[in-house]
This record gives C-alpha cells, structure tokens and sequence, in this order.
C-alpha cells in the first residue's frame, strides 16, 4: 500500500481541514508531515466550527490513527489548548494520536526571536504569525534545536536552559526590543506535561510498519505549495517543505512509497501577510469575495488578501507536486458574481509567459479569461448533475488546462456540502 499525499496548491487555507475530514473514513492513517502552529485547519460539521493547529485533521474520527510527524515543530502550550478544546467536545485523543520523537519543540525564546526579528524587518517584513516557527525551524537546521523525545531525558531542563541562554544573547543584538521569556515558562512546561501523556514513537518505523500492513496513508499537509521554502515566492515564504517532497522527508518514507497526490484549491486566491499576489483585487471585488468566504485567518484572524483564480501559478503547483487529482473548495463564494476571472498568463516587461518566474516580486500584470457566472446557489446541492453549467463550464476548463482531473468540488465549509465527482 502506498501513501496518499493531500496539499494545498496555493498560498495556504485552501480548506485541507475539511477535506481530510471528508477522506478520513477512506484511511486508516491521518499524518500531519510538516509545519507548526502556523496552520489552521478549519473543520465544520453539527453546526460547529473546530480549528486544529498542529494536530491531524482526522482527529474526530475515533477509529483512525492520526500521527504529528517528524517534520512537524510542537508548540506544547498551543498543543495542550487544542486537547482541552478536543475533551470539551468528549474526544479523547490520546486514544488515537501518536507523536514523533523527532519532531522539533517551539521554546518561549523563539516567539520571542520571532518577534524582535520582524519588528526588525519594518517595511519589509514577510508578515510572519509570530508563532516561533521560523526561529525553531533555524535551529532545527543549525543542530540546536529541543525535539519532543528530549522531554524524556533526564537531562531535559538542563538543555532547555541551554538554549533559553542562546536565545538570550542573540536577542541583546536587537536594540530596545524587551524580551520577556521567563513570563511564559510555566504554561509551557504545563504543555510538556500534557505530551507526555501520549505515546511518543518512532514515526518513521511506524509509518513504513503501516505500509507493510497495507493499512491506508493520508499524509496531511500544512499551508501552500506557493509557500515552500524552496519553490514558493521567496522570501515571502514558510521555513518548511511544503510540497510533496516534505511527505517524505516530514514522514520518513521513500518517494517510491508515494500514492496519489491530492492538490486542493480555492477556486479563487487568497493569501495572509506580505509577499508577490498576481491576481490580487484591491477594490470593491475583492472585499466581496473576502466577506462571501469569510477570508480571516483561522490562526492570526486577520483579514485575507483576495484575487481572481491564478491558473500560472496553479499548473506550477501540479506541476512540482505531480498531483494526480485536484479538489477544488469554496465554489459556492463565487454564487452571486455575474462574471469570474482566471488569470492564463502573465505579462512581465511587455513579455507574456505561462510560466511561474524565478522572481515573483517584479511588476507583473494579469490577463484574464473571463467566465460567466452561475447566479444561483450551490451549498444544498449533493450531485455533479445538479451543478449549474456555468460552473461545469469552469471546472472543464481548469481540467484541460492542467490536465488533471477535478475529483471533488466543496461547495459549502460543511462536511456534508462535499461533491464527489466521478
């Protein structure tokens, strides 16, 4: 059995959070492979909105296996806000979530480093969450970073101090910035506590263990493609693998091991923070779409940057991921708009290209196709025949493009306002 791999093909939020609670009744195994607190994974169902940071969006069903992977860095303090948030609604997740030993912790002193280094940046700041992930993902790289299996050596607080200290003095070289770490130690050492309440594994053996067993793999991912360390808009970017590449390396299973790629997307574009956003609308079309879909960020609430559908940047996506099917969310947005846009191309110093550029933050100018639209709405329909032409009309388009099949089509945040497409 082979893993199936589910990503995001854009800035983030595309709504990985709800399709993996859709496709978990199909998998035995729900594993989160990279990124940290900075996700939020929004899930809707009984009427109730759920939000998951670091845990796998399969944690409401009892009967899959959910694993935070070694790719994953854990905020204990946001960590154990999820679980008590998870009790209140009778779910006890020790019962089915594992965590891996190698995955890296977030310490106080990075939102910390976090912090002073963005202030720092001023105008040219990337817009980060403030949540540590860039600073532990540093350390994780530079070999002096805390991982979850220290918290069982005896030795635990010794080498916390050690790199609370380090932190220290890399922080003296930001002037008048005032760091308080210590303010937040109790809560953090509070969230140790909750960890070790779970079973800490060798994640690696135990996700290749489940393939032998031919049990079912959905690898989770975080954010977008357009936000990938190495092929996103950089240096607007996040400090992990956010492609199909970081299942591998976030989950320690071989490329061969991949099964199908699943590539989800807006069927319009958001993004949060700063950073290049070819298709953005700064006018009244762009505040439509953002009340309509609601675009705030689940994690920060802040309100999402918004733009026509970018099909330059989506086949450059498909194309770095080898997605074999793409899931498209949030169609029903575009219910009351009497026409919508895709961007097709790009026009950079008069030349047009099909291509995504090396630097994203030059001039760049969008041409369109334009689409007419459906003007009805969409949420209460359960069947790809009750979908309005218009919309097939779109979707068809988006296929032949990219040349992958659009599999399924959210057209409302409910888990039961899901198409499955045949």
């Amino acid at each position: 059995m082979k893993v199936d791999v589910l990503l995001g093909l854009q800035w983030g939020d595309e709504g990985k959070g709800k399709v993996v609670d859709v496709l978990t009744p199909s998998y035995d195994v729900v594993a989160r492979f990279q990124g940290g607190p900075n996700a939020g994974h929004s899930l809707e169902f009984n009427k109730i909105k759920h939000v998951l940071h670091t845990i796998p969006s399969g944690i409401f069903h009892s009967e899959s296996i959910n694993i935070i992977g070694n790719g994953v860095v854990v905020d204990p303090v946001i960590f154990a806000n999820e679980i008590e948030s998870l009790r209140k609604l009778g779910v006890e997740p020790t019962k089915n979530l594992l965590i891996s030993k190698k995955a890296h912790l977030i310490v106080p002193s990075h939102r910390e480093l976090d912090a002073a280094s963005e202030a720092a940046k001023g105008k040219g700041k990337i817009g980060s969450t403030l949540k540590g992930i860039g600073p532990t993902y540093m350390d994780k790289t530079g070999r002096n970073g805390l991982r979850v299996g220290d918290i069982l050596n005896p030795n635990f607080k010794e080498k916390y101090l050690q790199l609370k200290n380090k932190h220290k003095d890399v922080l003296k070289q930001y002037e008048g910035y005032t760091a308080n770490i210590e303010q937040h130690e109790t809560a953090w050492f509070k969230g140790i506590e909750t960890i070790r309440e779970f079973a800490l594994i060798d994640s690696e053996y135990e996700v290749n263990q489940y393939i032998n067993e031919n049990k079912k793999i959905l690898a989770e991912g975080a954010q977008g493609s357009l936000l990938d360390i190495d092929f996103g808009s950089y240096p607007f970017v996040t400090s992990s693998s956010t492609i199909c590449a970081g299942a591998c390396t976030g989950l320690g299973i071989a490329p061969s091991k991949i099964g199908q790629v699943l590539g989800i997307f807006k069927a319009y574009c958001t993004r949060v923070g700063s950073g290049p956003f070819p298709t953005e609308l700064e006018d009244e079309v762009g505040q439509k779409l953002r009340d309509k879909g609601n675009e705030y960020g689940s994690t920060t609430g802040r309100p999402r940057r918004c733009g026509w559908l970018d099909l330059v940047a989506l086949k450059y996506a498909v194309m770095i991921n080898g997605v074999t099917a793409l899931i498209m969310t949030k169609a029903d947005v575009l219910d009351t708009f009497d026409s919508i846009k895709i961007a097709v191309a790009y026009k950079i110093n008069g030349q047009k290209t099909e291509q995504f550029p090396y630097d994203i933050n030059t001039k760049i100018e969008s041409v369109y196709k334009e689409f007419k639209g459906w003007k009805i709405p969409i949420t209460s329909l359960k069947s790809e025949k009750d979908l309005p032409t218009q919309l097939l009309d779109f979707i068809k388009f988006i296929e032949s493009e990219t040349g992958v099949p659009v599999k399924i089509v959210s057209v409302g945040p409910d888990r039961d306002a899901t198409i499955i497409r045949k």
